[in-house]
């Protein structure tokens, strides 16, 4: 049922309304692939890092679902195709505008032959009937509802047991001079068509050269919202809520889901702004105190991107060589330079393999579904176990579970 044809959320209609006047995000189009790689679109890494296990599926398995929840014009969801070979794509929006550039963007880029996708304009609280999925990705969405606690019940009705959710919500804290421009803009009665689309620029225009909120705009914005569906997207939507870490984890509580942590952590890590002192008694505090004190520390942070999952992750470590030796392994899909010693990682961070790695790796792709401990390598097992130990840990290295031996 289309969400355009009976909303269930307040702000549905003029949202809808909205994105099919600047359809988001303005991303070109492209013929081939989407440039580089996402790892929290690729779900066998994702996985691996909120778990240290890729996704088990057993032989003979139903392929991967996943869910794209407000996909807009498809950016996520041509990675998420990409990135996930063969997977079956459920892509929803409620903007009928923005899915038809999405519907281009992933006819273009060759996204609809490497995965089954079904873009459909549906709202994401209205997914009853299409069963629950191995991944869901929900990048700026649930902040445009008027309830965003209903939305986030919503998809997490729509996951598997131990199943991950990937999410993007807007912080105030990197947001407050944002809230500024809209809450002058509002008071105006400046609103969403292309006459107040000119207003809203001219503002940038006429604003002494030093006002902070017009510093703020050229220094950190300027090039994102060069086009003016961005531009919009960020000074005149109709509809949003930001959050802080306080009222984040409240809202996380609210569906019953457990944190799994961020996927962007460098940036909450107090080793990133701290030194000598200091950062020793800010690491002496739990996790989430760490995190509070970045909250305070970094103004900057414009936006949570975070995992969570349908009951609570136990994380494979690895520490066992048994364990590690019975376990098969595939290489990661977010490598550039493959095959070859010097490679960007899963972060784009250079990466220099031994040679030693590089002949363990390719002994993998050789001999897929094969345990570590039996590939044909003229190696003991402490060495083997070594090696794939460092490349699992750079993530380099994905591993599934395999039967350990009785002793």
């Amino acid at each position: 049922m289309s969400s355009a044809a009976q909303p269930c959320d307040e702000a549905t209609p003029v949202v809808s309304a909205f994105y099919d006047r600047f359809p988001y995000p303005g991303d070109p189009l492209q013929d081939g692939p989407p440039p580089g790689y996402n790892w929290r679109w690729c779900v066998d890494m994702a996985y691996a890092v909120c778990t240290g296990s890729v996704v088990r599926k057993c032989a003979g398995s139903e392929p991967l679902k996943i869910l794209d929840a407000g996909c807009g014009t498809g950016v996520s969801t041509d990675y998420l195709a990409h990135l996930n070979p063969g997977a079956e794509i459920l892509a929803v929006d409620i903007s009928r505008g923005a899915l038809e550039v999405a519907r281009e963007r992933l006819q273009r880029s060759g996204g609809n032959d490497q995965a089954h996708v079904r873009i459909e304009n549906q709202s994401l609280l209205e997914l009853e009937d299409e069963g629950q999925f191995d991944y869901i990705n929900s990048v700026g969405a649930l902040h445009h509802l008027r309830q965003p606690e209903a939305g986030l019940k919503a998809l997490a009705s729509r996951l598997k047991p131990g199943a991950l959710l990937h999410l993007f919500l807007y912080a105030e804290a990197g947001r407050w001079e944002i809230h500024r421009i809209q809450r002058f803009l509002s008071s105006l009665g400046v609103g969403t068509d292309e006459q107040d689309l000119r207003l809203a620029r001219q503002l940038f225009a006429i604003l002494p050269e030093d006002n902070r909120l017009r510093l703020n705009h050229e220094q950190r914005w300027a090039i994102d919202c060069v086009a003016d569906v961005n531009f919009a997207d960020m000074y005149l939507h109709p509809q949003e809520t930001s959050y802080n870490l306080e009222r984040l984890f409240a809202f996380v509580a609210s569906a019953d889901l457990e944190f799994v942590g961020f996927s962007n952590p460098k940036v909450w890590d107090p080793v990133r702004l701290l030194q000598g002192e200091l950062l020793e008694m800010a690491l002496a505090l739990p996790q989430r105190q760490q995190w509070q004190l970045m909250e305070e520390l970094d103004p900057d942070i414009s936006h949570f991107e975070f995992f969570l999952s349908k009951g609570p992750q136990a994380p494979l470590g690895w520490t066992d060589d048994k364990e590690l030796l019975a376990a098969t392994g595939k290489l990661s899909i977010c490598l550039w330079g493959w095959p070859g010693q010097s490679l960007l990682d899963f972060e784009m961070a250079p990466l220099e393999l031994s040679v030693e790695q590089v002949e363990l790796l390719k002994a993998i792709e050789a001999a897929p579904d094969t345990p570590l401990g039996c590939l044909p390598l003229c190696w003991d097992s402490k060495r083997i176990s070594s090696l794939a130990r460092d490349l699992q840990r750079r993530q380099v290295l994905l591993l599934s579970p395999g039967n350990v031996p009785s002793t």
